[in-house]
């Protein structure tokens, strides 16, 4: 099939190159000349493991470009889809649209034959009737689907080939056939196909979202009571992982939650619920016990360290809000940096996924690009993202200093080993973390 994705971000590029991989013809646009210039070298404005090699595999077989003409791109198409951001607005929970209906009035200028639209970007139930009416002034030319994405930053190659579920939400059951034979060799590798409203599935996509943030939360609050009450938080997420009802996945405690779609989506089911006047009292508890997560766990670095950190050599061990991306959205780290420099600390970090341009005018603030040299004479060092280069470290050998603490945020090490080999560890939701 001839697809178009409009976007370039991290839905649209990974289901591009995914979508020409499994045999379509996919023209990815973008307004970002840049970006595209980039593209067309076969470099990736996303971290993404796999994804570089896919670029480069399905461009040289001629099944994928990029390019900034839209009406070139929606014209030598037949599929649509919109995959463009859509942010929380600033200073409010509500869902900003402006770049959906924005791409969808450029779908209505340039189009001059039928065209099946997809809505990939994450967007409040009714959406699709929204674009829907201002399609309309061109009378049945458009068909309006929604089919939400559900790819893991880090994983999301596995998760496009091999995903739980598509999800298909459409008013017109005609086109579940053609969305079918579109995802058939995904399908066909064992993978259901859900149908269902329109309004079906958007609002599945922010209640997974929402649903998930929730079982984090939950377990990182347990873990609050665990460290008080003398018991392993790991104990416990095992015995109600366990339950089938329940499953073991998203219940390891840590720091808050972050990344590109859960304090998004939250905030935008929130904020969709209110426009019905339903109050969603549990997603918001969720929301705010998560922004306490962050506070709670940066203040907890002074009861380490002592209330006076100043001059205190910090260093961490990975700043992305997940292993294997090199997203910044809501990390953990956006907010202890900052703060424990304010405070007179000098921090050095480490991810691999290279220098962040968040911390490079922070005063006392620098990257280091080992692990070795940056943490060597620290204080104290915080592990924040689960890297598996970070899981056997041997720390007496690289920190080089007597009386150092390591102050674990994923829970990645044994506190029986770290005790034999005397170094002062300090956990999430364990006997004596803090």
């Amino acid at each position: 099939m001839k697809l178009c994705m409009i976007g370039t971000g991290y839905v649209g590029l990974v289901s591009g190159v995914c979508f020409a991989d499994i045999g379509n013809q996919v023209v990815c646009v973008d307004k970002n000349k840049n970006k595209i210039e980039k593209l067309n070298s076969g470099i990736s404005p996303i971290y993404e493991p796999g994804l570089d090699e896919l670029i480069k595999k399905n461009f040289t077989a001629k099944r994928l470009s990029f390019t900034s003409n839209i009406d070139r791109a929606i014209n030598s198409s037949d599929i649509i889809f919109i995959c463009v951001g859509t942010p929380t607005k600033k200073g409010s929970i509500k869902v900003d649209l402006s770049f959906v209906y924005k791409c969808t009035k450029e779908i209505l200028k340039y189009s001059k034959r039928k065209k099946i639209i997809i809505t990939k970007s994450t967007v409040p139930v009714g959406t699709g009737d929204e674009i829907e009416k201002i399609l309309k002034k061109k009378k049945k030319l458009f068909t309006v689907i929604s089919n939400p994405e559900f790819l893991r930053e880090g994983e999301a190659i596995r998760d496009f080939r091999y995903p739980d579920r598509i999800v298909i939400g459409s008013n017109e059951k005609k086109t579940f056939n053609i969305m079918r034979k579109l995802y058939a060799p995904v399908i066909n590798k064992g993978s259901k196909f859900f149908t269902t409203s329109r309004r079906g599935a958007e609002l599945i996509k922010y209640a997974s979202n929402a649903f998930l943030a929730t079982k984090i939360t939950f377990i990182n609050e347990l873990a609050n009571l665990c460290e008080k009450s003398g018991v392993n938080i790991e104990d416990i997420s095992l015995g109600i992982g366990s339950d089938s009802r329940i499953g073991g996945r998203f219940l390891r405690a840590g720091p808050a939650y972050g990344g590109s779609c859960f304090p998004k989506d939250t905030k935008g089911l929130v904020s969709a619920a209110e426009k019905y006047k339903i109050n969603l009292s549990v997603v918001k508890s969720v929301i705010k016990s998560n922004k306490e997560r962050v506070n709670l766990l940066t203040q907890r670095i002074h009861k380490i360290l002592g209330s006076n950190i100043k001059n205190k050599r910090i260093s961490f061990l990975g700043v992305t809000f997940k292993p294997n991306t090199d997203d910044m959205r809501d990390s953990t780290s956006l907010s202890m940096i900052p703060y424990l420099c304010k405070k007179g600390a000098k921090v050095n970090y480490y991810d691999p996924s290279g220098e962040k341009n968040e911390f490079m005018k922070i005063k006392n603030c620098n990257y280091k690009n080992n692990i070795k040299s940056n943490c060597n004479g620290a204080d104290l060092v915080i592990l924040l993202t689960e890297w598996d280069e970070f899981k056997s470290i041997n720390f007496k050998n690289i920190v080089k200093k007597r009386n150092f603490k390591v102050y674990d945020l994923r829970n990645l090490y044994s506190a029986e080993e770290m005790k034999k080999n005397k170094i002062k560890y300090f956990s999430v939701g364990r006997p004596n973390s803090i």
